[in-house]
């Protein structure tokens, strides 16, 4: 008899991505089996994660403390609620994971990861600088712990975990297998159901095949979901889309890969889960084309300082707070309301050698592969990280020149839309410049610029020292067409908080979890209707954990 018709998993946990290795691990952890269903090759454990730049929301850590910075668990927490912005009867479960994963963020988080070997740079980034309330949105402080190895660097001790438990014969991972069902017994879940899909030797991330060869059923007294939100199914995005973000874009880029196609949760409505929220998510304005893209219609974010000047489709400023890396949701809905779907950075090499970094574990080949010298070549060299300077020299949104009228010129003609005017550009540039000849200024992104220098870790490495765009010793002038990127689902499935899957009633739906994204990083929607970002990494471990801990007790 094969080895894997003798498996009797105590536990079946659907998506191999960083929730559900976190998940299996805790069961495994205990002594209990766990049967691990991937519609994914093997080339892709890890999931989304594995891509990411590895960003870690963290409250009063070591490395605030060492970097000057003053953080409490009251601080966060005045933050998080003022993102949030909870108003719906159904966000009492996802404020309660709010608040729990607050306590864990300042509290045991720390020890959990520094345990599993995952270790962080010594600079922390500032990252959704707010609305300029402090009461409102946005970090009131950096908070965004960068992984030393990246979104790499996170998953890799949870799958030497997954295979150490394989082989003591605890976890059998069964990749190319697609759920289609799930299996209800007197309104309890107890298996899952689905298609075998043919193997494909592709390399990570890129677009597997989806030939069927057989079916599977699988049961067991407790199945967890982990598969991911819905970032690279627009038809879904665009079918959640919310009103208050303008209409949804008829082109975006897409920030995740292709198997992010959020199945799994309408085969989870169908067996009686509540979805709440949907209308909730997360998408950048700074997206790139990927010039050299390995999943379908990649796109790579931007990571701005504060320098870059933005404008919208028709030459426009963007005004306070819409600044670079401020308020993502509120500039998203800004760019909305221009009716075009993409906005422009005008910049200096001055700007982008500082404070341009691209999101993603490929895109920072010094952080993920822990090379030192690259490092600091990042941080002293006389040029852009060499992925950036790729994207300036091959990306298709990206324009140089060292004439503004050539520049603008160039920009009409990548957007076709022929909307700018040069004389207007340059005028609002100069008038930005002037802003410059005192220390003192009434333009709200210069001042900002000068303040968050005062922070040692953007003086050092994400802002660039003030200066004037148009002078040509700054130069050469840089463009940058931005497009939106579809990334993150922040509703989902409701959960209580043990991470049990609610009907719409409220009873729990027995035998089933869900965990990650999937359940909106928690509750169906911890994060409300913003983040603070770093918050989806962590979301995904502590929800897994929370999750993991309790089956494991049962």
């Amino acid at each position: 008899m094969p080895i894997e018709e003798e498996f009797k998993p105590d536990a079946i946990v659907i998506g191999s991505g960083l929730a559900g290795l976190v998940a299996a691990m805790e069961i495994t952890n205990a002594g209990k089996k766990v049967l691990l269903l991937d519609q994914e090759t093997e080339q892709n454990l890890g999931g989304q994660a594995f891509w990411s730049f590895g960003g870690l929301f963290l409250i009063n850590s070591p490395q605030q403390r060492r970097m000057g910075i003053k953080d409490s668990y009251e601080l966060a927490l005045q933050d998080w609620m003022g993102t949030a912005a909870f108003d719906r009867e159904e966000d009492y479960w996802p404020r309660q994971w709010a608040e729990a994963y607050l306590k864990f963020a300042a509290g045991e988080k720390y020890e959990y990861i520094s345990k599993m070997g995952i270790k962080l740079m010594f600079m922390v980034g500032w990252a959704e600088r707010g609305d300029g309330a402090a009461s409102g949105h946005g970090n009131s402080v950096p908070r965004f712990h960068v992984s030393w190895g990246t979104g790499t660097g996170v998953i890799k001790p949870f799958v030497e975990k997954a295979h150490e438990a394989s082989a003591k014969g605890l976890l059998q991972m069964k990749f190319r297998h697609r759920v289609t069902a799930l299996i209800s017994i007197d309104g309890k879940i107890v298996g899952t159901q689905g298609d075998v899909l043919e193997n494909d030797d592709k390399e990570r991330g890129f677009a597997t095949n989806r030939n069927v060869i057989s079916q599977f059923e699988y049961k067991a007294a407790l199945v967890v979901i982990a598969t991911g939100g819905i970032g690279a199914n627009h038809e879904l995005v665009r079918q959640n889309w919310p009103e208050r973000l303008g209409k949804a874009p008829e082109n975006m880029v897409c920030g995740v890969p292709a198997y992010v196609d959020g199945k799994m949760i309408g085969i989870a409505e169908a067996t009686g889960a509540n979805i709440i929220n949907r209308d909730r998510m997360w998408h950048y304005t700074e997206g790139l084309q990927n010039w050299n893209p390995i999943w379908p219609n990649h796109g790579i974010r931007i990571l701005p300082g504060p320098s870059s000047f933005w404008l919208d489709a028709k030459g426009n400023r963007l005004p306070a707070p819409f600044l670079p890396g401020f308020d993502t949701l509120g500039t998203l809905k800004h760019i909305q309301e221009t009716g075009y779907a993409y906005s422009w950075f005008i910049l200096t090499q001055k700007i982008i050698k500082k404070e341009f970094a691209l999101s993603g574990s490929e895109q920072n080949p010094d952080i993920t592969n822990k090379d030192y010298l690259l490092f600091l070549k990042r941080i002293f060299g006389k040029k852009a990280p060499g992925p950036v300077e790729a994207f300036k020299e091959n990306g298709k949104d990206f324009i140089v020149s060292d004439d503004l009228e050539e520049l603008v010129q160039k920009m009409n003609e990548l957007s076709g839309d022929l909307l700018l005017d040069a004389q207007k550009i340059r005028s609002l540039l100069e008038a930005r410049d002037r802003e410059l000849d005192n220390k003192f200024s009434k333009d709200t992104q210069i001042n900002y610029i000068r303040s968050t220098r005062k922070y040692l870790g953007d003086k050092l490495g994400r802002v660039a020292k003030p200066h004037k765009i148009l002078a040509s010793e700054n130069g050469p002038l840089i463009a940058v067409r931005l497009n939106i990127l579809t990334r993150k689902t922040l509703g989902g499935i409701e959960t209580n908080l043990n991470g049990q899957v609610l009907k719409a009633d409220g009873t729990v739906l027995e035998g089933l979890y869900a965990a990650g994204e999937v359940a909106g990083f928690g509750g169906g929607g911890m994060h409300g209707y913003r983040a603070l970002e770093g918050t989806f990494l962590g979301g995904c471990i502590f929800s897994g954990m929370k999750i993991g801990k309790y089956i494991a007790d049962l």
